[in-house]
């Protein structure tokens, strides 16, 4: 019973997993080593190998990727240095063009998007946003009828119309010497 009894100290201080190689199967709940499940030093030695292999091998394919990738540089570049005064300019003017034929459709698809709109608009089948619309040249004619009042009433009072109202709001009689 000596060598069962453990102390808090004892399980909580020491690592979980104390023994390199040993997996979090081996102990139970409480900390304690199960005997039955020992793995053999051949499994250990079979998952060191599959490691190294494993391991070894992406080593050595990324050491010939990269190896392919200096060569293809060291080939490439003096290629790229003699073409660039071509290369340049036509990867500028592909990119142009690109940036062309895409933009111009892109207009294109709003100029049919606003056109059909319109046309719905037109022929009475109120698209959607019709009612904004609506309410903004209700807006507009609403001021402009208001300004247009304003304009009439300010250009009659300094050309000296007949009857003008001053600040009072009374109208006077101006007579002309």
């Amino acid at each position: 019973m000596a060598d069962t009894a453990r102390t808090h100290h004892d399980i909580v201080g020491r690592d979980q997993y104390p023994i390199v190689g040993r997996g979090r199967d081996q102990y139970d709940p409480y900390g304690y080593q199960v005997s039955n499940r020992d793995y053999s030093k051949s499994r250990q030695i079979a998952k060191a190998a599959t490691a190294v292999t494993a391991g070894g091998s992406l080593l050595v394919l990324s050491s010939l990727t990269l190896v392919g990738t200096v060569i293809a540089l060291t080939v490439a570049t003096p290629l790229l240095v003699i073409f660039s005064p071509i290369l340049v300019p036509a990867l500028i003017t592909v990119a142009l063009l690109i940036t062309g034929f895409l933009s111009s459709g892109g207009f294109g698809i709003a100029a049919i998007t606003v056109f059909s709109w319109i046309y719905k608009y037109a022929t009475g089948e109120h698209p959607q946003g019709s009612d904004r619309l609506d309410s903004a040249r209700m807006k507009l004619g609403s001021k402009a009828q208001d300004l247009k009042d304003r304009a009439q009433y300010y250009g009659q009072q300094h050309t000296g119309g007949e009857h003008d109202r001053d600040r009072t709001g009374r109208t006077t009689q101006h007579t002309t010497t």
